[in-house]
């Protein structure tokens, strides 16, 4: 049981940590062709995003093995209840990795407008998605003994969208922030502006998801069985309140303050689903929970050993990749032939 209550925990951290790293991704590839004037400018912001993108997805990939090794039966019936979006955010991630690579091989307008609307396109389909799918396991799925009743269309009801607007403004206004301190010129300036539109609107959505959550969803039962956990959604509003103070003296302690927002509101919706990891909206029994659709206690004790070994590596890896690439780009650096850039 110790474990079983473990790998619920590190399941939470593995999709907080993705998130909180894939979101400037994503913020960053929607804003693109709106904050880049030129395409030296649109340059600028996808050479920001080409050393780190590909290592913040490891948390993905890390987070759906960790699904499948810790809890199988989860890990299979939520890729057969959520299998048509988790595919069109798979082939979005795919053409967005192909534009990166392939955006810069041609010369013509065409060319970089095509794959210009691949990197917008893989950006803001995932983001949505991945807020739909989570606030439709926030709500709880159609389960009962027959397996799942929904379809694409059922997930797209109004929470699952709200769910969907508040992920994107999330992360607009995280990928907001980090082009404001890794880009030179006129381009921080913009996203910075842009930070500071978006953040408002930020505000008055999340306060609507949580107005809703208390009538879709059974998030605050934990809450008030515990009232000590309150502390991680205060920690996520007293983020949320940082960015805005922190937008225009220190956009780093700003994209800091977002980082943690993320973080604290992914495990705000972790801590509200314990024990679920998906519920079902018809009847309980048949929610999938960390103690009935868990491997043995024995794979778990060695899975817990090989995190404990490799994660600090992974960490290691992505801290001194983040260190090697910490200043910001400038279009010096893009127009010299000597610098290989995207």
């Amino acid at each position: 049981m110790v474990y079983q209550i473990i790998w619920f925990a590190l399941w939470g951290l593995l999709w907080a940590v993705y998130f909180m790293l894939d979101g400037f991704d994503f913020g960053a590839g929607i804003l693109h062709p709106f904050l880049g004037k030129s395409d030296e400018e649109k340059r600028m912001i996808i050479n920001t995003l080409g050393p780190v993108w590909d290592g913040n997805e490891v948390w993905l990939i890390t987070a759906g093995g960790a699904t499948f090794a810790a809890f199988p039966t989860t890990y299979a019936y939520m890729f057969s209840y959520l299998y048509t979006p988790l595919l069109i955010i798979l082939f979005a991630l795919i053409f967005r990795g192909v534009a990166f690579e392939f955006r810069g091989k041609g010369k013509s307008e065409q060319w970089k407008k095509l794959w210009d609307v691949a990197i917008f396109a893989g950006s803001l389909i995932p983001t949505i998605l991945f807020g739909v799918a989570f606030g439709n396991i926030f709500q709880g799925l159609p389960i009962d003994a027959n397996g799942y009743h929904g379809s694409l269309a059922y997930l797209l009801n109004p929470y699952g969208i709200l769910t969907g607007l508040f992920f994107l403004l999330l992360f607009l206004e995280h990928g907001a922030l980090w082009l404001a301190i890794k880009t030179t010129g006129e381009l921080p300036i913009r996203a910075k502006s842009v930070a500071k539109k978006v953040w408002p609107l930020l505000v008055a959505v999340a306060v609507i998801f949580l107005i809703f959550s208390a009538f879709k969803t059974h998030l605050y039962d934990n809450y008030l069985k515990n009232l000590v956990w309150f502390i991680v959604p205060i920690i996520a509003v007293i983020a949320l309140l940082a960015i805005f103070f922190f937008t225009e003296k220190s956009p780093v302690k700003a994209f800091f303050a977002s980082c943690i927002t993320i973080l604290a509101v992914v495990f705000t919706g972790i801590i509200g689903l314990y024990p679920n990891l998906i519920p079902s909206s018809i009847d309980p029994k048949y929610s999938l929970t960390a103690f009935n659709s868990s491997s043995s206690p024995y794979t778990l004790k060695i899975m817990t050993i090989v995190v404990i070994i490799f994660v600090p590596i992974v960490l290691l890896y992505q801290i001194w990749t983040y260190k090697i690439f910490k200043d910001p780009v400038t279009p010096e650096e893009i127009n010299d032939p000597e610098v290989e850039t995207y």
